[in-house]
């Protein structure tokens, strides 16, 4: 499978640890953050009109023609003790564990149509949420790239990310207080390289959780 990397700035010391795992990022991390931050087009919220998830392309692509799909390939990265199905030259990811970043909780995750939504994959800038901070403007392709990132991707808990839905740092913010950092400072790296605004509200919330780390 292909190295998945975060390519962007002070993430990616925190996305490769010597466990693969997420950490808190270090001081340089969060002031790159701050200035990304500052740099963030700050406009209101945009119209949800005319939002469909297959404007980002089909749900979880091979996008880096690895021969696994985007969702196995975020699995494979962020779970623990996998298991795969056979003949799929690992790729298709049977059970692991998973370390939920959002909560703290250890998840046993089993694929199959009654358990596979324990662990659901996140995505941090909500499709929803960059449609009407700017994506809307976009041709399919970046659409496609961004829903695909894995930057902008992380497996977590099932029941919380439906309960974030579609919200932004404003409205929503993990549980376990000590991944806000990481969890702030990813949105931001994700807007900043995709050109995402901020609302007024939002880029407060960001400001006041960076000044907690």
């Amino acid at each position: 499978m292909a190295v998945l990397t975060a390519g962007c700035g002070g993430l990616d010391a925190q996305l490769s640890t010597d466990s693969g795992k997420p950490s808190k990022p270090d001081s340089a991390s969060v002031s790159d953050a701050r200035k990304k931050l500052a740099k963030l087009d700050v406009k209101g919220r945009a119209p949800r009109t005319g939002f469909d998830r297959d404007k980002f392309g089909p749900a979880w692509s091979d996008v880096d023609h690895n021969g696994c799909d985007t969702r196995n390939d975020i699995l494979k990265r962020d779970l623990e003790k996998e298991t795969f199905k056979s003949g799929t030259h690992d790729c298709i990811v049977l059970t692991g564990t998973l370390k939920d970043p959002y909560s703290g909780k250890t998840i046993d995750f089993e694929r199959g149509q009654d358990t596979s939504t324990a662990v659901q994959i996140d995505h941090l800038v909500p499709l929803s949420d960059a449609w009407q901070k700017g994506a809307q403007q976009w041709p399919a392709t970046k659409r496609k790239e961004f829903a695909n990132d894995p930057l902008n991707l992380q497996a977590v808990d099932g029941p919380l990310n439906g309960q974030k839905s579609d919200s932004d740092a404003a409205t929503w913010l993990p549980p376990r207080k000590s991944y806000r950092c990481t969890y702030v400072a990813r949105q931001i790296d994700v807007k900043a390289k995709y050109g995402v605004w901020v609302t007024s509200a939002e880029k407060t919330a960001m400001e006041k959780v960076l000044d907690d780390c």
